[in-house]
């Protein structure tokens, strides 16, 4: 059995959050969706610190972020599929 090192929480989600201490740039990742424990894989970009933010797709500037299946704010950078995100890139409703 293998330890998830990313959580997403609905399918409707862009960005999901790594679990794991040190992730690092490269990892292929065991990702599962908590509404339904379904999984899939997906290769980190960056080293993203626990509990940071990873895109589950390219995304635009100006993009909504979901999360938890909301709308958690926007993105003010265009992001790749796999890559880290946080207050570099994205702009949250809460800050």
């Amino acid at each position: 059995m293998s330890i998830p090192q990313l959580l997403v929480h609905d399918h409707k989600d862009n960005v999901g959050v790594v679990v794991v201490e040190d992730l690092k740039a490269g990892t292929e990742m065991l990702c599962v969706v908590t509404h339904d424990n379904s999984s899939f894989t997906l290769t980190c970009n960056d080293d993203v610190p626990i509990g940071h933010k990873v895109a589950l797709k390219d995304v635009s500037a100006g993009d909504v972020a979901v999360k938890y299946g909301e709308d958690i704010g926007r993105f003010k950078a265009d992001v790749k599929k796999g890559s880290h995100v946080h207050v570099h890139n994205l702009k949250t409703n809460r800050w």
